[in-house]
């Protein structure tokens, strides 16, 4: 129970649904003044009195568990790590990874639990040999299958997700204000929790420390300097702070973070799209494709709120690669690409290295 009114209603509902239910909101700091407050938080002091007071209301028992440690060590220091690489991560995705539905789960399951509950927008559906597959929410404005991409199908077996089948948000609200929750209008929380003012590049400077670099055309020209590659994401346009006006008077954008060198390679909007991506660190949420040496058609999306586009895949040596039917604009090395047929999804895989759009119709002949 993060304290929001998702999960009061998802704990509300299983509830009803008769199973025997305990809230379990999780400390993730033990400094809580280093966490967003407010409706920018999430896992909060406040956020964990919200969750009380609606674990009373249901009448069961409530309790907090303390995942500051791993916390730490999987998500913040993953994030650090990440930007230090030159990659760009979503601690998100690494917290229901190797926080919410890993640790809690172990934790869960080790105390005679049988699954964690979540106020996520998903859904679970048995396919006709009775595997379970994670499915896109029929509240599309507000699915969150994108982050759930990361579990397996023994987590999927031990997951429950009651706010699948929801209409909407607004009937979520209005049927958490009819059970007497008290977090019916409370609102969402958004952004990375463990940065309290919200500016990642400003926090990251803290942790790694400025170094100067250059910042460099195509072709290697000099172009200005910045405090530090870790500063930067693929596909910025703002803060570049570069005094020359291109040639063709276009705004710039980072096309590459070059971290071993301290430098940051800037070009034009139509160098970021992508023709293809690849990775090593992959997954399949449920049961595995039969056949994954042949390339096959589905649909890939690369942020939470993005849309899924068309695409195709295959893994050779160990390594997924996934080809899109339309140049992508601005992936970077560290994302998630999380692949789905249809509404289901398949699995994902952490983004190593991509490969341009021009670059494919050079060798291609086709410019």
């Amino acid at each position: 129970m993060s304290g929001g009114v998702d999960s009061a209603v998802a704990a509300a509902r299983a509830v009803e649904a008769g199973h025997e239910v305990v809230g379990v909101h999780l400390a993730l700091s033990r400094m809580p003044g280093t966490l967003r407050t407010g409706s920018r938080g999430c896992c909060t002091i406040e956020d964990s009195m919200d969750a009380q007071r609606a674990a009373s209301v249901l009448g069961i028992p409530y309790y907090v568990w303390d995942f500051s440690e791993r916390f730490k060590e999987e998500v913040v220091d993953d994030f650090i790590a990440e930007y230090e690489a030159g990659r760009t991560p979503n601690p998100c995705m690494r917290c229901n990874e190797r926080i919410k539905f890993a640790a809690l789960l172990e934790k869960a399951l080790a105390l005679g639990f049988d699954a964690v509950c979540t106020g996520h927008y998903a859904t679970l559906l048995t396919d006709e040999n009775g595997n379970l597959e994670l499915h896109r929410s029929n509240a599309l404005a507000k699915d969150q299958s994108y982050v759930l991409g990361v579990l397996t199908d023994e987590q999927l077996r031990h997951s429950m997700f009651p706010l699948g089948a929801s209409a909407s948000k607004d009937l979520i609200r209005a049927e958490a204000e009819a059970r007497g929750l008290a977090v019916a209008n409370k609102p969402d929380s958004y952004d990375i929790c463990f940065i309290p003012e919200g500016d990642t590049q400003d926090w990251i400077a803290d942790k790694l420390g400025n170094q100067t670099g250059q910042i460099i055309d195509r072709e290697g020209n000099v172009l200005g300097s910045h405090e530090g590659s870790h500063g930067f994401t693929v596909g910025q346009r703002k803060g570049l702070q570069i005094g020359r006006p291109a040639a063709d008077g276009r705004p710039r954008y980072v096309l590459e973070i070059r971290p071993k060198t301290n430098t940051v390679v800037v070009g034009p909007q139509a160098a970021l799209a992508i023709a293809e991506m690849s990775g090593e660190r992959f997954s399949w949420c449920g049961q595995p494709p039969a056949s994954t040496s042949e390339w096959r058609d589905i649909l890939v999306q690369v942020r939470a709120h993005a849309d899924a586009v068309e695409a195709e895949f295959v893994v050779q040596d160990g390594v997924m690669v996934i080809r899109v039917k339309q140049p992508l604009l601005g992936v970077a090395p560290g994302q998630t690409a999380v692949l789905y047929l249809g509404t289901r999804v398949l699995g994902q895989v952490t983004i190593d290295q991509t490969i341009s759009a021009v670059s494919v119709e050079l060798e291609q002949g086709l410019v």
